[in-house]
């Protein structure tokens, strides 16, 4: 065996040896290797435009869709994380002056986090900047393309839901 061989990922081991992989698997392959390679651009292109990461980056897309802010339990509920997970995000990101915490109104024991004048400034460059990355991504997929994929994903995720859901009975 070639010592400098190129390593493989697993939708191309997949399609190298389609014996061993039933033809769901390899689908989920596909997805797999696309998202990855997606997300690690949109990672790489973050850290080296805006000098921020995905994570940070999602955190403070939340925040902007939320103009009143939102609790860390808010937070963590939509961004599928625990709070502990979040809280030092949030730390640097009060220190760095983009979001800031202040009392709940409504319960004096809860915090409410929200993004700065100047941190919604910033991640609205960001997030003008994300979109262009994602449609160069997307550039090679036609409109019909885009729509057939779209159908065909969203049919994919009813599928696993209700996948999800036949388990629990």
């Amino acid at each position: 065996m070639d010592d400098q061989a190129i390593p493989l990922d697993a939708e191309t081991k997949a399609v190298e040896m389609p014996e061993d992989h039933r033809e769901e698997l390899r689908l989920w392959l596909r997805l797999l290797t696309c998202t990855t390679l997606i997300e690690g651009e949109v990672r790489r292109r973050l850290r080296e435009q805006f000098d921020v990461t995905l994570p940070r980056f999602d955190l403070m897309a939340q925040l902007d869709k939320a103009s009143d802010g939102m609790t860390l339990s808010d937070l963590s509920r939509r961004m599928m994380v625990s709070n502990g997970n979040l809280t030092g995000l949030v730390d640097r990101l009060v220190a760095s002056g983009h979001i800031a915490r202040t009392v709940s109104p409504t319960d004096r024991r809860a915090t409410v986090i929200s993004l700065t004048e100047s941190g919604r400034a910033e991640f609205r460059t960001m997030a003008a900047e994300h979109e262009h990355w994602i449609a160069d991504l997307f550039g090679d997929l036609t409109e019909k393309d885009r729509g057939e994929l779209m159908r065909l994903l969203g049919k994919t995720k009813l599928s696993a839901r209700r996948a999800i859901q036949g388990e629990g009975q």
